[in-house]
C-alpha cells in the first residue's frame, strides 16, 4: 500500500504536475500524499489538490454506474476493458459534440452563479473555478445530456451539419448533392438531437416511403379525398416558383375553391409519416417532380389494394 501511493507522488514529480484533481472517494488518501511529500523534502513541490464531489444516478441514490445512464456511454471515448473483455462506446462515437460534452461536464455540480446553461468553451475557461463547485454530488440527467447537444446542433451552420451527414448517408447508399443536404439538415434540426437524428427522421427527404402510417391511411383514404388531392396536384403542378411562401399560397387557393385540405393526409402520402417539419418546406426542397411522382405513385398504390380487396 505504501509504494503504491509513493507512486502517484512520483509519477506528479516526475510530469510536473502542477494541480491534482480527483473524485471525492481520494480525500482518505489526501493526507497521506502531503505527508510523504514532506518526508520527501519535496512540500514546495507539491501539487494544489482538488476533491470533487461524485456524479450520482439519475434519482440521486447512490455514486453512477455503467447501469444507470440510460443507454448513454459511460466514458468520453471508446473503451476496451481488458480484464473483463467488455467494450463500450464513448461520447464522442455517440455522436455528441465535443464543445457540447465539455459543457455539460462542466455544469455537474457547478453554475456560472446566474441561469446560463449554454456556455463556450472560453466563456468555462473565463467562468470556471473550482473554489465554486458544490460539496453535494450532481445527479446525472440523460435527458439533459442530449439536451446540451442538441442546442449545439441547432447552432451550427447548415453546410457544416452537412459534411457531418454526408458519411452517414454514404454509409445507407445515398448520394446527394451537398447542397441539398444542406437544406435538409436546416429543414430537420430542430428537432435532432444527434446528427444521425436528421437521416432517421428525415429519410423520406432522400428515399422515396414504401410504407405509410397505416392509421391515417385506414381513417382517411377514401373516394373524396383521393380526388381532393389529385385536383390540389394541379394546383401545385402550376406553383411558379416552387417555393415555400408559394406553396403556403397554393393551399390558402385550393381551400377557398375546393374545400378544406387534409393535411395530414397529403403529409403522410408525401413522407410516409402523419407528423413532421413545415410541409411547405418539404414540397419545396423535394421539387415538383418529385412531389407529383410521389403523389402520382402512393394514389395509384392505394387504389391498387382497395380494387384487389
Amino acid at each position: 500500500m505504501p509504494t503504491y501511493h509513493l507512486a502517484h507522488i512520483v509519477d506528479d514529480i516526475e510530469m510536473k504536475i502542477s494541480h491534482v484533481i480527483r473524485g471525492e472517494e481520494w480525500l482518505p488518501s489526501a493526507p497521506a500524499h502531503v505527508l510523504i511529500y514532506k518526508y520527501l523534502g519535496l512540500e514546495n513541490e507539491m501539487p494544489q489538490m482538488a476533491h470533487l464531489p461524485l456524479i450520482l444516478k439519475p434519482d440521486g441514490k447512490g455514486k453512477l454506474s455503467k447501469r444507470d445512464t440510460s443507454g448513454l456511454p459511460m466514458f468520453p471515448l471508446n473503451w476496451y476493458d481488458e480484464r473483463t473483455g467488455e467494450s463500450y462506446v464513448g461520447y464522442r462515437e455517440s455522436g455528441f459534440f465535443p464543445e457540447a460534452f465539455i459543457n455539460m461536464l462542466a455544469l455537474l455540480g457547478w453554475n456560472p452563479g446566474n441561469n446560463q446553461e449554454i456556455l463556450s468553451k472560453e466563456e468555462l475557461i473565463q467562468l470556471f473555478s473550482l473554489e465554486k463547485v458544490h460539496k453535494a454530488g450532481a445527479k446525472f440527467d440523460p435527458e439533459k445530456t442530449k439536451w446540451f447537444n442538441q442546442q449545439y446542433l441547432r447552432k451550427k451552420d447548415q453546410h457544416e451539419l452537412s459534411k457531418l451527414l454526408e458519411p452517414i448517408l454514404t454509409e445507407n447508399g445515398i448520394h446527394a448533392h451537398t447542397e441539398y443536404v444542406a437544406k435538409v439538415c436546416e429543414l430537420m434540426k430542430e428537432k435532432a438531437y444527434f446528427v444521425k437524428d436528421i437521416w432517421e427522421t428525415g429519410k423520406y427527404m432522400f428515399v422515396a416511403p414504401n410504407t405509410y402510417d397505416e392509421k391515417i391511411i385506414q381513417k382517411k383514404w377514401n373516394e373524396d379525398n383521393k380526388q381532393n388531392i389529385l385536383q390540389l396536384l394541379q394546383y401545385l403542378e402550376n406553383t411558379e416558383p416552387f417555393t415555400a411562401d408559394n406553396i403556403h399560397h397554393t393551399f390558402e387557393i385550393f381551400a377557398k375553391e375546393k374545400g378544406k385540405i387534409d393535411y395530414q393526409l397529403l403529409r403522410t402520402l408525401i413522407t410516409g409519416a402523419s407528423s413532421g417539419p413545415s410541409l411547405a418546406n418539404i414540397l419545396e426542397i423535394l421539387g415538383k417532380q418529385e412531389v407529383k411522382k410521389r403523389i402520382t405513385t402512393v394514389v395509384e398504390k392505394l387504389t391498387s389494394n382497395i380494387t384487389h380487396s
